[in-house]
């Protein structure tokens, strides 16, 4: 049995974290389950591309394309409200 075979187990379970993670109330939690689903990606890409598994593949640079989209629309929000709060703190009260 080659390591690539067994690659499936450790992606599934990145995997799995990955999705406990972004479902955390905790911002440095979900930026944590970001960077391990691209892990997961990474990990499913070398398994399928090792066993032939291409619509796998393909998934998974799809899923990594929609991951890093939903990080950049979520760090984009946050900004928002950063400079809102700020522009509330500056306000006269």
């Amino acid at each position: 049995m080659d390591w690539l075979d067994v690659l499936q187990w450790p992606a599934m379970a990145i995997t799995v974290l990955a999705t406990w993670l972004v479902g955390s109330e905790s911002a440095g939690r979900r930026k944590a389950g970001f960077w391990c689903f691209l892990v997961s990606n990474a990990m499913w890409v070398g398994w399928g591309w090792h066993t032939g598994a291409w619509a796998l593949v393909v998934l998974q640079f799809a899923l990594a394309v929609l991951n890093i989209r939903g990080q950049a629309k979520a760090d984009k929000a946050e900004r928002a409200r950063q400079g809102g709060k700020a522009d509330r703190e500056g306000a006269p009260g």
